[in-house]
């Protein structure tokens, strides 16, 4: 059994929709690599700081994620029952890590990351963000379905004010 502790620079492509790794950048992995009969097992750990964008009030972000790795890579001749995804094949007794790394940290990605747990994001109205307006903000807005019914309330106000003036 080994364990390796090393900084590397992240590959390209570890991004979703809204946040990502940025490439080149920190990339911590400590795995510890266990001789088994079929193979060698890689287990540990991946850090990487995120960055992006909320999904609510499209603020930037960046914040660490930390995911669990575990694959086990056959030696040659070696054929196990198992699909494809869950071993991986020692190759002149060379293991190739960024396979493993990258399917972990992309499927652990958020799918919609908030700057905070209680970000109340944008209005849908007028785009102003809620952190910044307050609760208070608002818009005065009917349902043009109604627009007839206002039109004979504002028209009914208006014909009672005059009648009020002449006596």
């Amino acid at each position: 059994m080994r364990t390796i502790s090393r900084t590397v620079a992240a590959p390209a492509g570890l991004t979703g929709e809204l946040v990502g790794v940025p490439e080149g950048s920190d990339l911590v992995i400590d795995l510890r690599l266990e001789s088994v009969s079929e193979g060698v097992l890689v287990s540990g750990t991946a850090q990487v700081t995120l960055t992006g964008e909320c999904a609510r009030c499209l603020d930037p972000i960046s914040q660490g994620l930390e995911v669990e790795v575990m694959q086990l890579y056959l030696y040659p001749g070696n054929e196990v029952e198992a699909d494809d995804d869950e071993v991986g094949h020692l190759v002149d007794d060379m293991i190739d890590l960024e396979p493993l790394l990258r399917d972990a940290v992309v499927l652990a990605l958020p799918l919609a990351p908030v700057c905070r747990d209680d970000c109340p994001g944008l209005c849908p109205d007028c785009g102003a963000r809620l952190a910044d307006v307050g609760p208070e903000h608002g818009h005065d807005v009917v349902d043009p379905r109604w627009g007839g019914l206002r039109a004979m309330s504002t028209d009914k106000s208006n014909q009672s004010k005059t009648t009020d003036q002449e006596t």
